[in-house]
């Protein structure tokens, strides 16, 4: 039995490969399996090539895999192309038809047999994987039933009869893989990153959603639209980007929390609303899902290109705040604290994740609500409505009343303004009330997340990443220590703004430090510098589009190694 199990699935786009692998992972997290997934898709329809990896343990698993037990071909490319990443000895699941050469750990499954139509056949490799795991088929029967439910009775009927006859086969021509021991201390969850970021929207009691489709952020969208009904939240898909969020800062207004979730491309379409928001101090939370760009760039792939852009979006001064998740549990509590400073200090908030981790389905805990603090609310009691005043400048954070609620007149407007809200051109007032926008910064300062450290004090090397980087650093940090390298690890979930008090020791206590980021220009590292005056001359940096790897960090780490 093996402690962690890789498995790599290889097919075109069309034949299946995103239903077959997601009941797989139900089903393996359904037995009490720690996993986490990895999807590399091409940008098409049909054709090409896709994979999906999955590594799976008895105990939590931080990053995606290099090499793999198990190979499952839906296409004899998949072979070819992944054949070289097998450990030794390895198994190679492929189509009897292609009569492919005889090798050690190659299982020739005869789908023409196994599965009346092509249409069957994902499944009918499904059952072959599922048999040779160990897994149950009542773990696959439940999911078969509910996915099909809507195509009638006869084509639920087909896939359970094909998964029966797969397992069959399996158990009877095919070697056994068996699982990592099952973890029953916990009841476990599945789903990737969007889908946490859903959930921790709606535990924010966001109540509206203005979006225009872009991959791979709309899901998020989709995510909410499934409980609309039910959750009370209304989802608007817009004609334009700017449209979407400028109709967020519009329920904001009227008091409903607001969500916009888009990518690199459609955010840069919406940065006119972003300075809105700031200008009439607006909570507003947008959720950027970041892919490769320039322009539409790698549409499926990841990266971690858009810091810069997020950070620095908008004309005009205004302060904001950035939260970078690293985990489905960060994707969870990260947004319902954005929604929580968002209110407080009435202005935008970002949420900057990437395609990697709002696609990969990881095991998780349920999330604790009870630890959720109670979300910040506008003013709702009218006093003296004659007297207000919506950007009183006697503190930093005025009142936000809601129109309707009462007879205080709420005004809001895209030139500057004086107190109440009135258009002005008085060089004075703009002075007053721009240092007041730009003094609720001290609001969003006494709220920022400091860095995790782990590892050894005063290393000799100390890795930084922030985002999606952070568990694949932690796993090369746990590495480095175990073959002797005093070795540590710096981990950002909040990228701006930085307290340089909350993380310089680290960095001057380390005797060499590395960034590693998902960019070609080592966006956070120049910000670091620009912020604190310390540079960080070494640098791991992946900008292919694909997912970084224990694997790909230790490679490029070697010249730094040998030189300490």
């Amino acid at each position: 039995m093996h402690e962690e199990l890789h498995l790599i699935m290889g097919g075109e786009a069309g034949q299946g490969l995103d239903t077959v692998s997601g009941l797989l992972v139900k089903a393996v997290v359904r037995s009490g399996r720690h996993l986490l997934g990895a999807h590399h898709v091409m940008s098409r329809v049909r054709g090409g090539h896709n994979n999906f990896r999955l590594r799976i343990g008895s105990r939590p698993v931080q990053g995606p895999p290099d090499t793999f037990h198990l190979l499952a071909a839906m296409s004899r490319e998949s072979v070819d192309l992944h054949k070289d990443k097998l450990k030794d000895p390895g198994i190679i699941l492929a189509d009897a038809a292609w009569e492919l050469p005889a090798r050690p750990g190659m299982v020739a499954i005869p789908f023409e047999e196994l599965a009346s139509r092509p249409v069957f056949r994902n499944v009918a490799l499904l059952g072959v994987i599922g048999a040779m795991l160990g897994l149950e088929a009542s773990l696959f029967e439940e999911q078969l039933k509910e996915e099909f439910s809507d195509k009638g009775e006869k084509i639920v009927s087909s896939n359970l009869d094909v998964l029966a006859s797969s397992m069959k086969w399996a158990v009877e021509n095919a070697p056994s893989l068996p699982l990592p021991k099952a973890d029953a201390s916990i009841k476990m969850l599945s789903m990737d990153g969007n889908q946490a970021v859903v959930l921790g929207a709606l535990a924010a009691g966001v109540r509206f959603c203005g979006y225009y489709p872009m991959s791979p952020a709309t899901s998020i969208a989709e995510g909410l639209v499934q409980m609309a009904v039910e959750m009370g939240v209304v989802v608007e898909q817009a004609e334009d980007e700017i449209a979407a969020a400028n109709m967020a800062l519009g329920a904001s207004y009227a008091g409903a929390r607001s969500i916009v979730p888009t990518s690199g491309g459609g955010f840069a379409l919406m940065t006119e609303a972003v300075s809105l928001a700031g200008v009439s101090e607006t909570p507003v939370v947008f959720v950027v899902v970041q892919r490769p760009g320039p322009a539409t760039g790698l549409a499926t792939r990841t990266e971690q290109a858009d810091l810069e852009l997020v950070l620095y979006a908008g004309h005009g001064e205004f302060p904001r705040a950035i939260l970078a998740p690293a985990t489905l549990e960060d994707c969870f509590y990260l947004t319902h604290k954005a929604f929580d400073l968002a209110e407080k200090s009435q202005g935008p908030v970002f949420v900057l994740s990437d395609q990697y981790l709002a696609s990969a389905p990881r095991s998780v805990a349920p999330f604790d609500l009870e630890v959720l603090a109670p979300i910040a609310e506008p003013d709702l009691n009218d006093a003296e409505p004659e007297n207000y005043r919506r950007y009183n400048w006697d503190n930093p954070i005025s009142p936000r009343r809601i129109p309707g609620h009462g007879q205080s007149l709420v005004l809001a407007d895209s030139h500057e303004h004086d107190e109440a809200g009135h258009i002005i051109e008085d060089g004075g007032i703009r002075v007053r009330m721009q240092d007041k926008r730009q003094a609720k910064m001290e609001v969003i300062l006494s709220e920022v997340l400091p860095p995790e450290f782990s590892g050894d004090e005063e290393p000799d090397l100390l890795l930084v990443g922030w985002g999606s980087t952070c568990e694949v650093l932690r796993e090369v940090t746990a590495g480095l220590r175990a073959s002797g390298v005093k070795a540590a690890c710096l981990c950002f979930t909040q990228v701006w703004p930085l307290i340089p008090e909350t993380f310089m020791p680290r960095l001057e206590a380390a005797r060499t430090v590395v960034t590693v980021e998902g960019n070609s220009t080592a966006q956070f590292a120049g910000l670091l510098r620009k912020t604190t005056g310390f540079h960080i001359h070494d640098t791991v940096l992946r900008y292919d589009g694909r997912t970084l790897t224990a694997g790909f960090v230790m490679e490029r780490l070697q010249p730094i190694l040998e030189a300490l």
